[in-house]
């Protein structure tokens, strides 16, 4: 064999390795069976064996070497690390790093698997072979993760490996930063064989997965990939896998995803054992995985502690227009012990065409018993033209079972990037008050590395764990800042996905699907902000997730970094009715803000992708907003925005979630048991009682109104108590608006006041319909009619406007509000322009009341003005608000900037900022405010 034909043949097969000790007489056997190339099986060219065992024992180290970001630090060399024990007694030996690229700012990644447990780690030996140009090299650190005791280590070193660099070394030993150490979820290895039948055919080139199932929890969703040719006919394939404490296993789940006529699998059985206590399982199958072939699934669940049941699913779809899909649907059945894991609904038992308008599609899907069902998890890939779905609900029973003891799980909601909420993968609750409370939204920002080729076009997805479970794998098909062409180099993607409460998060799975032109990807952090909980995570990650990149991995579990706190916000849902009488819809936004004994929410916008607040529809929105306690009001309105924006509102519910005292659930009467005794029935009636639970808190706000400017009084706001509330009812405020009498005192602009009270505040309303036709003039008087629930005593008031017209400036008098019901006026004195060239440049005030007999002393009173300036100082505070826009190319903005201070108690309402904010530059402001805000 010449050189040349040497490399191409350097990968060989060993079956195993005998050292003849001649001086002590002794044979030592090194069982292997493991080829030793780079284009077969791990594609390792080194292994670690243990003598005697009858297979081969690895703990594998996930290696992270961090090339330095100067010049000239990368290098061409091979490079070698040695890895020593904590007593520095037993060491890893001398470990090559094949494959690595060593490169400046990088980070290589590798996985290195040796027969020792050597983690926690005292120190860890670096270096190379000064071999090839540019042998030198700047190494940065170095991070080793061992999965079985779940440590993280960091071995800084911050120094040249160079002969020609520094004090010329080219290894060097590395210590711990101990302050960095993590711990993450510990994870064993395991052995997995895989027995393919030796009948025709049973061979297949389809991609394997697998899932196990223990007493304890799940593993994650495992590709079986290595570089051998796997699953042929008669074979046995071994693979190792890291596994977490799952307990007791008790079942299997293996598939393939290929529905093509070639990919069918004959599976025979499946072996797992732990490689270090040598706990075995095996899990029999002997059939088909094959679209062709038995039951046509390709999909087996195998136990050998549970029965394997078949579940009837009813999918129904709804009647409205373009309700039907062609795309490929799955569910995942969620049960009190375990799920099914997401499976497609293929062969559908009672229709041809699945998923058409109006109909009730059956699919049985077979799986080792989970136990009472308790959630649904539906959705579609949304491929296809015209994908859209509009999901009516989902029906689940035990097959066999009567059809009383079916659990009905309704929806009710389109899966369409293009309706409602754009989300094309729904969880259902069975039928109950308030179905969209009960889910938590986890909104997750995805920023792409800003490196060369870092963007990805491949489908990406997340799956969490917490506290309470971990979710399914969940793809990030529909962005919630709609950037169109995702996972761009430099850009922050953000993602909203909806799935029960899995409370803290202590770390994530990201990944792709590693399709498309491109599909490599280089992801920089994740951030997730869950509002309900309160809480904000960091999770950095800097790293490739690609084939051809670092450890060529496309999918990682991160772990936070820093857990901030954030407002925490409850789930509101609020359905909406559209009035059944002729051109009731609208196409204007529609708001609403919600009072309660605790505060008030923001305004809130009630839209979605659908076409909203149609005539006689009823809509759900499901918002997350501050908890305001017990509600006693809400406004709704809309902007007047569109043709003809009128609208006729009929009612508005407001549903959360309280925790209250119920009766207990009675449990039903075993009818086989008729004949008890008296003792046993008596016991049963003491088993009754109150528990806490969860409830859905309901607040009915009738309307039957009109918010449209042609009808009634021609308002676009209302304001509505809940059904049957007695303490506070509607008033009416006569608001008298004074402007001076000077040159230029009078304004052409559309002006805004908003009324505060001790029961709230009007919200800012439109002083549209005056008793002059010319509003707003020199030395003249403009009343105005605001009706509102009522406020109480009045506390402040802020008036603005929107500087719109060619003669916006406005002196501004004073103002007076009458309470109708109380017959009570309050005098509000103002005496300053509203405009951006005079005074300090503000266009909008808050002013506070005064006592009347400010009112009308003499001008010239020595005193008068100097003291009503204190009194309205006294009862205000002025914030000083830096904005600074970024140094980013075109940063700075023409448009008008407004901000909103949040304070314990108030806001203060939307501010303008008129002075044009531009790039490099920093603006400042001063804002006066009521003190009721402050804080």
């Amino acid at each position: 064999m010449n050189h040349t034909e040497h490399c191409l043949n350097m990968s060989f097969c060993c079956v195993q390795v005998v050292v003849d000790d001649m001086g002590n007489k002794t044979v030592y056997e090194f069982p292997i069976n493991r080829w030793f190339a780079i284009d077969e099986d791990d594609g390792k060219i080194q292994r670690d064996i243990l003598v005697g065992g009858n297979q081969p024992t690895g703990i594998v180290y996930n290696v992270q070497i961090v090339t330095g970001n100067i010049r000239g630090a990368g290098t061409n060399s091979k490079i070698h690390i040695m890895m020593h024990g904590s007593k520095g007694m037993k060491n890893s030996g001398k470990v090559f790093l094949e494959g690595g690229k060593f490169e400046r700012g990088l980070t290589d990644i590798f996985n290195v698997e040796i027969a020792a447990l050597l983690s926690p780690l005292s120190r860890v030996t670096i270096g190379h072979d000064n071999g090839g140009v540019s042998a030198g090299w700047y190494c940065e650190k170095v991070v080793v993760y061992c999965p079985f005791t779940g440590i993280e280590q960091t071995f800084p070193c911050g120094k040249w490996l160079d002969e020609k660099e520094g004090d010329g070394l080219i290894e060097r030993e590395l210590y711990e930063m101990v302050s960095l150490r993590q711990r993450r979820q510990k994870k064993h290895p395991w052995s997995l064989w895989i027995w393919t039948s030796d009948l025709p055919g049973a061979g297949t080139d389809a991609d394997i997965s697998f899932q196990v199932y223990g007493d304890k929890g799940k593993s994650d969703e495992i590709r079986l990939d290595n570089k051998t040719d796997n699953f042929e006919q008669g074979q046995v394939d071994r693979f190792m896998v890291e596994l977490p404490d799952l307990g007791k296993l008790t079942k299997l789940r293996i598939w393939h995803e290929k529905r093509n006529p070639f990919a069918g699998w004959h599976l025979s059985k499946a072996t797992i054992m732990k490689t270090l206590t040598k706990e075995k399982y095996t899990f029999p199958c002997e059939r088909w995985l094959d679209t062709n072939e038995d039951d046509n699934e390709v999909v087996r669940e195998m136990s050998f502690c549970s029965a394997v049941i078949k579940y009837r699913v009813t999918v129904c779809t709804g009647t409205i227009g373009g309700s039907g899909t062609d795309a490929s649907v799955f569910l995942n059945l969620i049960g009190g012990q375990g799920d099914t894991g997401d499976r497609e609904l293929v062969n559908c038992k009672n229709n041809v065409n699945k998923f058409e308008k109006g109909n009730l599609d059956e699919f049985i899907i077979e799986a080792v018993n989970i136990g009472q069902v308790h959630r649904v998890r539906i959705g579609h890939d949304g491929k296809g033209g015209g994908c859209g779905w509009f999901l009516d609900k989902v029906i689940v029973r035990e097959e066999g079972q009567a059809e009383a003891h079916a659990v009905e799980f309704p929806c009710n909601r389109w899966l369409d990037r293009n309706e409602d909420d754009g989300q094309i993968v729904r969880e259902l609750v069975p039928f109950s008050e308030g179905q969209r409370l009960y889910n938590v939204n986890y909104h997750i920002a995805v920023k792409t590395g800003n490196i060369p080729g870092g963007s990805s076009d491949s489908n990406v997805f997340v799956k969490l764990y917490g506290e309470k479970g971990d979710t399914s794998k969940m793809m990030l098909l529909v962005s919630a800042n709609n950037l169109g062409n995702y996972f761009e180099t430099g850009r922050v993607d953000i993602f909203t996905v909806e799935t029960f409460d899995i409370g803290q998060i202590n770390r994530l799975m990201i990944g792709h699907t590693n399709e498309g032109m491109r599909a490599g990807w280089f992801l920089d952090s994740v951030q997730i902000m869950v509002p309900v909980h309160g809480r904000h995570y960091m999770f950095p990650s800097h790293r490739w997730l690609c084939k051809d990149e670092a450890d060529g991995k496309t999918e990682v579990e991160i772990y936070p970094s820093e857990i901030l706190d954030m407002e925490q916000l409850i789930n509101y849902e609020i359905t909406v009715v559209t009035g059944d009488v002729t051109f009731a819809g609208t196409n204007a936004k529609v708001f609403v803000q919600m009072y309660g004994d605790k505060g008030k929410t923001e305004i809130i916008t009630l839209e979605s992708r659908s076409n909203n607040y149609e005539r006689n529809t009823t809509e759900i929105f499901k918002i997350e907003a501050k908890d305001v306690g017990k509600v006693f009001k809400i406004r709704i309105g809309h902007d007047g925005s569109g043709i003809g924006s009128g609208w006729f509102l009929e009612t508005v519910d407001v549903k959360h979630l309280i925790m209250a005292l119920v009766p207990k659930e009675k449990k039903k009467d075993d009818k086989k048991k008729k004949k008890k005794k008296k003792k046993d029935e008596e016991d049963e009636d003491e088993e009754g009682g109150e528990e806490m639970r969860e409830v859905v808190l309901t607040y009915h706000f009738p309307c039957s109104r009109w918010l449209a400017t042609g009808e009634e009084d021609g308002e676009l706001v209302v304001e509505l108590l809940p059904e049957e509330a007695e303490e506070l009812e509607v008033n009416t405020y006569e608001v008298c608006v004074f402007t001076g009498d000077m040159l230029g005192a009078g304004t052409d602009a559309n002006v805004f006041i908003n009324i505060y009270g001790e029961n709230g505040d009007t919200g800012e309303r439109y002083l549209k319909n005056s008793d002059n036709l010319n509003k707003f003039e020199r030395g003249q008087e403009d009343v105005f009619t605001v009706t509102a629930i009522d406020l109480g005593p009045l506390k402040k008031l802020r008036i603005r406007h929107d500087n719109t017209q060619s003669y916006s400036s406005w002196y501004l008098d004073r103002v007076e509000i009458v309470d109708t019901k109380d017959d009570t006026t309050y005098y509000f004195p103002c005496n300053r322009w509203l405009a951006v060239d005079e005074d300090d440049g503000q266009i909008a005030r808050e002013l506070v009341p005064v006592d009347e007999a400010f009112m009308w002393k003499d001008d010239d009173e020595e005193g008068t003005g100097a003291t009503l300036g204190l009194e309205q100082k006294s009862m205000s505070t002025t914030y000083t608000l830096k904005i600074k826009t970024g140094e980013k190319k075109y940063a700075g903005t023409d448009a008008n900037v407004f901000a909103i201070l949040f304070g314990e108690n108030d806001d203060t309402a939307q501010i303008t900022m008129i002075d044009h904010v531009e790039s490099m530059a920093t603006s400042l402001f001063l804002l006066l405010a009521s003190k009721k805000m402050q804080n």
